[in-house]
């Protein structure tokens, strides 16, 4: 198990979400693809940002009453992501999910993204491959 690594588990097929994007293609986007987040990239595929649901509900909430339009991307991302390597082990990341943790990590490579890798990709491969531990029986459960 400690050989299997992001890469091995990540999605390259979500396109991710460009400088300028109205709000409202995100959503589609984010609900097209029943995921949580999306990274935000420039031209070249380097990571500028990260927009989540959240992000989202909060900023067509208030542009919705205000009346003011559709918001961009650019208004409500995150500039600060955290992105993991395609060589990261799955324990090693395993290991960093938790409450108040992304669900949703980019992954770059050289600088530049190459896809995704979220908590469910994770937690269906561990599924997958088993714990490798045999887990103790209950205080008085018979062999």
């Amino acid at each position: 198990m400690s050989a299997l690594k992001v890469s091995d588990v990540m999605s390259n097929h979500i396109e991710p979400v460009r400088c300028g994007t109205p709000l409202t293609e995100v959503v589609k986007a984010l609900l097209e693809h029943h995921i949580s987040g999306l990274p935000v990239v420039d031209a070249n595929r380097r990571l500028l940002g990260f927009v989540s649901e959240q992000d989202c509900i909060h900023s067509l909430l208030v542009s919705n009453y205000h009346c003011e339009g559709d918001p961009v991307v650019d208004d409500v991302m995150f500039r600060e992501p955290l992105a993991i390597s395609p060589d990261m082990a799955i324990v090693d990341l395993a290991q960093k999910l938790g409450s108040g943790k992304p669900k949703v990590y980019p992954v770059v490579d050289h600088g530049k993204l190459i896809g995704i890798v979220t908590r469910t990709a994770v937690l269906a491969e561990l599924a997958r491959i088993g714990c490798g531990l045999e887990l103790s029986k209950r205080k008085g459960e018979d062999d």
